[in-house]
């Protein structure tokens, strides 16, 4: 067996991790956007500089368990929906018949164990937002709150690194955390972090 030097066991630990998936992009969509908002989906990807894994999350939440839970609905925010795609809102159909707030949290958080960094589009949005559920339902989250990053602040500083061409519905949870990991990966490739 082949005894590596120091250096070269950390130049394959560093590769290692460089085409790891450990991080998280979280995008939810809720009924209200303030910290405390109804949740009625939340998707997630796991990607790294290879790119976006196969292995996506994605689970519908019950309205009804959202405010059981103490989580808020927004008037303003409940309009606007109204106002999206019949795609978009078709996926909310037959919104009583899914997860209850509790168990997506659970099944998330198995989901996600091991995450380097959980990434949402906003600093006041996705991530504050089902923190503030993991509290409503008393169920630790899955991590560290200096492992928050911010999407936004990200695409703001370098507006002329566009997205490419959208996949999948505006507003399906899974398919926007997708649009905005393959973003994010464009961005810190072509600045030279990845």
């Amino acid at each position: 067996m082949v005894k590596l030097s120091k250096r070269a066991q950390e130049n394959r630990s560093t590769a290692a991790m460089e085409t790891a998936h450990n991080n998280i992009m979280l995008d939810l969509e809720t009924m209200g956007n303030h910290s405390n908002a109804a949740i009625i989906s939340i998707g997630a990807v796991k990607f790294g500089p290879g790119g976006v894994s196969s292995n996506k999350f994605h689970k519908m939440i019950s309205l009804r368990s959202s405010v059981a839970c103490g989580l808020k609905m927004d008037p303003d925010t409940v309009m606007w929906w109204m106002g999206q795609s019949n795609e978009a809102r078709a996926q909310f159909k037959d919104n009583v018949t899914v997860a209850d707030l509790s168990s997506a949290l659970l099944s998330f958080s198995t989901w996600a164990m091991g995450a380097k960094s959980v990434w949402g589009d906003g600093s006041d949005f996705d991530n504050v937002i089902l923190s503030n559920a993991y509290d409503a339902c008393g169920i630790i989250l899955p991590w560290k709150y200096y492992n928050n990053r911010c999407y936004r602040t990200m695409k703001n500083l370098y507006r002329d690194i566009r997205m490419d061409a959208r996949v999948g519905i505006k507003h399906s949870a899974v398919d926007d955390a997708e649009n905005q990991a393959l973003h994010l990966i464009k961005i810190l490739k072509t600045v030279g972090i990845w």
